[in-house]
This record gives C-alpha cells, structure tokens and sequence, in this order.
C-alpha cells in the first residue's frame, strides 16, 4: 500500500453542488496539463458543464486527456464524448464493450476510479462520476456523495497512478508518437497539515490495498467505527472485523442505500443485516436520495474518501481510488456530514422489526443473495 505523506491540504466536497464548482474553476485555470478518469461522463447539465470546460481548455493550448470506461460510459460514446473527440480533447475508452455479451470475468474489471488532475499541482479523487447529482433521479434532494481536492506531497503518488493508467492505454492502442515527452513533474511542496495516503486497487500489484487499509483502521479502532457505502456486500473477512469490533465495545454504525435502485444488490446486501445486527451493529437505511458514497470514519482520527464500495466488484475486480486521511480535523468534518445524513435523512433498522419482515421481503432477501453467492462462484471468487 501506498505510504501516508504528511503536509497535504485536502478539502472535503459534498455532492455536485460543491464538486463540480470547484472542478470547473480548476479546469478553467489549467495552464498546461488536464487528465481526467471517470467511470460515467453523462450527456446531462454537469457532463455538458465540465465538457464544456475541457474544450475551452484545450482551446486555449491546454493538453486534455480523458478515460471513460467502456461500460460505465457506454451511452455517451457517440454524443458527448465524440463531440468532445471532434474538438482536440483526447478521450480514451478503457474496455470498450463488445457488441455480443460475453460472461467473462475480464469483462468486469471496469475503470470505476474517479480522478482529475490539473497541471500536476492538483487533484480531485472521491466517487463522483461526471453526472448531474438528479440524473436519473427526478426530484429533490440530490445523490449523496463525497469527493476530496488534494494539493501537497500526496501528488506524487496520484500523478504517478494517473500516468501510470495513461502509459497502459496508450501502448496497448499501438500509438508511435511518445505519450508524455514532456510531462509535468507534479508540484508536491508541503501546502497544509494532513498526513494522508492515496490508495488503489488494481488487478495487479494492488490487488486489496483498499480492503487492506480498511480492515487496519478497524482493526485499531476503540471507540467508534462510521461507514457510509452505497453497495455493502463484503466477504466474510471484512464482516468478522466488524463484527469483532462491535463486541469489544467499539459502536459499529453503517449507512446503507435505502433506495432500490438495483433490485439484486440491495436485497443481497439485506442479507448480511441479521448476523450484524445480531452482532451489536447499527444500520440506518438512507432514504432521503439515492446514496452513493463510499467514505469512512473511525475514531475520528482515520478517514476515507474514494470510489471503492465494499462489495466483490470494488474490492476484487474493478480500479478504484480512495485517499485516507488521518486527521482529526478532517475526520470530524466527515463525521459530522454523515451523522447528519443519518439523523436526518434514514431511517434505523430495529432488529425487532427487521425480525418480524414480511414473508416476501424475507423471500426477496433470501433469493437475491443466493443468486448473488452463485454469480460470484461463477466468475471464479468464493467468499472469504
């Protein structure tokens, strides 16, 4: 795993309503050098903001450089992101998908990182997509989710990690011309205080660094652990550290999707509630938008903020991109976010209640994680 350097400034951005300003004012004051990965670059309000901004980026002689993945960004190749093409921005598909479907294990290792970085003296990495925060929703309030914007010391590794993707797709695309001759050399002077990590997850040396990071935290934890994550559906390890937690005197509280927005995932993810519960964990259901975070806190001490949910597709298959954070300043200000969302927008889960469930949510529950369990055999992963 990556190591924690110190002397980082890093700002918390809630949702699109802070996002995106921030990322289009650090587009629009480029200079040199614009690289932007994300797993959805939607055809909507924010996609056309921020693509907007690129062009006149590239205008103006700033070099710009997209990833979209081919699966994520499959229906915006054509609009969108050919628009941008057309107009000197350099867009990259990572796995474009095949017109017959195939059910190969490869096929599910998706570019699900997001990550922009702006002349090699800032970053923004968290898991929002390049998509309007209703899209797809139709009314008020917004998605919920979390991004950070990275300056300092941590740059040298995230632009190494951003190059790193760039050189791959580069050289497997047979181009001749050399891909970075004049690259920038990241600006990482001490800028601020925190003592932070940028931490992936690839299929190669990577492979559970995320996971990895996560079970230390709560392995460490005496107080209280605070998790936030849009699809929770761990393996055996990840609950039994939980778990574990939980009955040494550690609160334990997970904030869960409590929208259905795909029927297989949220039941199966139902699933694991009577053996936390039975365990002294807390669940609240959020119900206010659809959740799509992935951040923690423990302690108030440790925090993270990224892209990676905790289930088999984040943990064991796609790329993903998390900073942690060990901060008391910075975990607090997370903690109190999500201690919001949790008051105000969810609703608990009482295990009396969840024990007495109607007959078709238990059949619901039940099925769905027995078609979950059996997809994971068949793509090769067994439980651990």
């Amino acid at each position: 795993m990556s190591e924690y350097r110190a002397g980082n400034r890093i700002t918390l951005l809630r949702c699109g309503a802070e996002y995106f300003p921030a990322l289009e004012a650090a587009i629009h004051a480029a200079a040199r050098d614009v690289y932007l990965e994300t797993y959805i670059f939607a055809d909507d309000p924010s996609g056309r903001r921020i693509a907007d901004a690129l062009v006149r980026a590239v205008q103006r002689g700033v070099r710009v450089r997209v990833v979209v993945d081919g699966f994520g960004s499959r229906d915006y190749m054509g609009r969108l992101l050919g628009e941008i093409g057309a107009q000197g921005v350099e867009v990259v598909i990572y796995r474009p998908q095949p017109r017959w479907f195939s059910f190969r294990r490869n096929r599910l290792r998706r570019l699900h990182r997001k990550l922009v970085v702006i002349d090699a003296s800032m970053a923004f990495v968290g898991g929002i997509n390049i998509l309007d925060d209703l899209n797809g929703i139709g009314k008020p309030p917004p998605r919920f989710d979390f991004a950070v914007r990275v300056e300092g010391p941590l740059l040298l590794d995230i632009v190494a990690a951003a190059r790193h993707l760039w050189l791959v797709l580069f050289w497997s695309g047979f181009r001749r011309k050399r891909p970075d001759a004049e690259a920038l050399a990241p600006r990482a002077e001490p800028c601020g205080t925190y003592l932070a990590a940028f931490v992936c997850r690839d299929n190669f040396r990577n492979r559970r660094d995320i996971e990895s990071g996560y079970l230390s935290a709560i392995a460490a934890a005496k107080q209280d652990i605070l998790i936030a994550n849009a699809y929770f559906f761990p393996g055996g390890t990840f609950r039994r550290a939980l778990m574990d937690a939980a009955r040494r005197g550690v609160r334990v509280r997970l904030l869960l999707q409590g929208k259905v927005e795909y029927l297989l995932a949220h039941y199966a993810s139902r699933a694991l509630y009577g053996m936390l519960l039975e365990a002294g964990i807390e669940i609240s259901e959020y119900h206010d938008s659809f959740l799509h975070a992935k951040v923690a806190v423990v302690d108030r001490q440790w925090a993270t903020v990224g892209s990676s949910n905790i289930d088999p597709f984040s943990l064991l298959l796609a790329r993903e991109a998390n900073v942690f954070v060990r901060d008391a300043g910075f975990a607090q200000e997370l903690h109190d976010s999500l201690e919001r969302a949790v008051v105000e927008g969810s609703r608990p889960v009482e295990s009396e209640r969840w024990s007495n469930r109607s007959l078709l949510d238990r059949a619901l529950t039940r099925i769905s994680y027995s078609v979950a369990r059996r997809l994971l055999g068949l793509i090769g992963y067994a439980d651990n």
